[in-house]
């Protein structure tokens, strides 16, 4: 089993840029995918993106894309969001995940424990 740290998290105003972390450990990172999820209040847990284990692929959810990118470290077993041109909407709890898979094409097994992003307009 594989634990997530999420770090980066806090309050920026619209417009403006934050940096998500995820450290992992207790399993070769470098074999999985990873991705990141987020939940708004009242609403239900989402997709926002996902890299392959060599990081040559990517996916991301339309409403982020073009303004967030997400990249790994693999010698860091550190996986990132990087989030600019934030949006009021994008305010949610934000989960990174890990793949039982070097793919993302199937549900993560693993999330972290989550970070706040608050944007305000």
């Amino acid at each position: 089993q594989v634990q997530l740290v999420e770090s980066g998290g806090g309050l920026v105003q619209a417009g403006g840029s934050l940096r998500l972390s995820c450290a992992a450990s207790g399993r070769t990172f470098s074999m999985y995918a990873m991705g990141w999820y987020r939940q708004a209040p009242g609403k239900e847990r989402e997709f926002v993106a996902a890299i392959t284990w060599s990081g040559f692929s990517t996916d991301y959810a339309d409403s982020v894309k073009g303004r967030f990118t997400i990249s790994r470290d693999n010698a860091k077993n550190t996986h990132y969001l990087q989030m600019n041109s934030l949006k009021p909407e994008d305010t949610a709890v934000y989960y990174c995940a890990a793949y039982n898979s070097r793919g993302y094409g199937t549900t993560p097994n693993s999330w972290g424990q989550g970070t706040q992003v608050t944007v305000s307009s």
